[in-house]
């Protein structure tokens, strides 16, 4: 991930409210074409700029051509507020974030997420590394609010189920545990579309965070097909057990680990 700043110059005489709600519209765009990592992004002004401190997942992230249909308008929107386009400004690599996926082009996809990730809830399978929404190559018609709405709801509970003085435990940890709760159905969906827009396997990551028998866990079958799906050896030294017909990977119980 890179830390870099957006600088939007003064062209004209403009208000405070009116400056922040393109500026707000254009990286709410950027966020929801994954070429923006996070959702809080601090925005100052000096002398005749605004400047807004950003994540970004990769060096290119802002080129014209990863910009969605929305990200296109909210930048031709700037100049209304009298604002000009962004200039970019690279200030380094960020040392306490994950490293963008280095495949040039990856075999499959994993889609995972939880509560402590601030990335791309996109996985390379070859290198269990982030890979930006954007590279999906989905068009420039649509973007990836979807994945990252889900990706929000995901973390949200995985927080609520983590806590050591938790509110709603097992509503929480159910949405994520059980192959059809909502979330569940959600994200399995979101992997379809991955395999859609880029024609290759996306598996999804079903949590499992308790186990009625700890005993039986290894044991036991896909929720999906009802087969055997336990690996020989941990897949990402996270993942015990994978369908390739389903398209899930699952792991142990944590609690029985």
């Amino acid at each position: 991930m890179w830390l870099a700043e957006l600088r939007f110059r003064l062209l004209s005489d403009t208000s405070y409210s009116l400056a922040e709600q393109h500026i707000r519209q254009y990286l709410e765009a950027l966020i929801f074409q994954g070429q923006l990592i996070g959702r809080e992004f601090p925005t100052y002004f000096a002398d005749d700029h605004f400047c807004s401190r950003i994540i970004l997942p990769a060096e290119d992230a802002l080129k014209p051509q990863h910009h969605s249909l929305r990200g296109q308008q909210a930048l031709a929107a700037l100049p209304e507020a009298g604002l000009s386009y962004p200039k970019l400004q690279l200030l380094g690599q960020d040392l306490m974030s994950s490293h963008t996926d280095p495949c040039p082009s990856a075999t499959g996809y994993l889609l995972f997420t939880n509560f402590a990730e601030q990335v791309s809830p996109l996985r390379c399978c070859d290198h269990f590394a982030p890979v930006p929404l954007y590279r999906l190559g989905a068009g420039s018609t649509t973007d990836y609010e979807d994945f990252i709405r889900w990706q929000l709801q995901y973390q949200a509970l995985d927080e609520i189920q983590m806590q050591q003085q938790r509110v709603l435990p097992k509503s929480a940890e159910n949405a994520l545990q059980q192959l059809h709760s909502k979330l569940n159905q959600q994200g399995r969906q979101l992997a379809r579309r991955v395999e859609k827009f880029s024609g290759k396997t996306c598996y999804y990551y079903l949590y499992s965070g308790s186990s009625p028998d700890c005993s039986l866990e290894s044991s036991k079958a896909c929720p999906g097909c009802g087969l055997t799906w336990q690996l020989s050896d941990s897949w990402h030294g996270l993942f015990q057990f994978r369908c390739d017909h389903c398209r899930l990977v699952s792991n142990i119980a944590w609690d029985c680990q």
